[in-house]
């Protein structure tokens, strides 16, 4: 899953507007901004096989450090425990908790089962990834959800802020027709030719962050 794991920062700008919105970033996509660097340092491992499923050649075949479900809770508790304190909020706190896991619950609905449950053992997953129009439906119906919820919390009252914001949005849809649509990588291309690009996801992280900057409220 892609816009439907940022469907989900926005989304939660509503229960804490508190957070900006690339914080909320860094929470809903933590798994897949860790995932990159440990690729790269070679702790988990990835490759492409073109039958993995319909929508993505990518065959996550270790990967338990950042995708487990283990892992997924410990950050989760952890992440959430920091944002209590940061923001003297236990709402804040949970509600950040919450962000984090739900990585892995929207990818337990879309991988098939290649997401550990606690280090390589016992492997789930739905598999909605098995079908490109099923994945389609479900991810915008989320993102549009996601976008409706933010601005309902965080009215654009400036020309740049919608500028930014928008801008952003399309940007977003645009990167994710290319990955359910585009061409697939090669099944030869090396496991740092995927982690790397992945770790340009912090450029959405720092968009986000100046797209929410002058419409952060002190409010809960």
């Amino acid at each position: 899953m892609f816009i439907g794991h940022f469907a989900v920062g926005l989304a939660a700008k509503k229960a804490s507007p508190k957070i900006n919105l690339g914080i909320l970033f860094i929470a809903c996509q933590l798994l897949d901004l860790i995932w990159p660097v440990l690729v790269l340092i070679g702790l988990e491992k990835v490759s492409v096989d073109h039958s993995a499923t319909v929508v993505t050649p990518l065959n996550f075949s270790y990967y338990p450090y950042s995708h487990s479900l283990f892992s997924s809770v410990l950050y989760s508790l952890i992440l959430g425990f920091i944002a209590w304190k940061i923001y003297k909020s236990l709402k804040t706190g949970i509600v950040f908790g919450l962000v984090v896991l739900s990585h892995w619950v929207l990818d337990f609905l879309t991988h098939r089962p290649d997401l550990p449950l606690f280090f390589d053992n016992v492997k789930v997953g739905l598999g909605l990834w098995n079908s490109t129009a099923g994945t389609f439906i479900v991810e915008v119906i989320l993102f549009i959800g996601g976008i409706v919820f933010y601005l309902m919390s965080s009215p654009l009252t400036s020309q740049k802020r919608k500028l930014v914001f928008w801008s952003l949005i399309i940007f977003l849809f645009i990167m994710y027709l290319g990955n359910i649509f585009g061409p697939k990588a090669p099944v030869d291309t090396h496991p740092n030719a995927i982690a790397g690009p992945a770790l340009a996801m912090w450029i959405i992280v720092i968009w986000g962050y100046f797209a929410d900057k002058t419409n952060t409220t002190e409010k809960l």
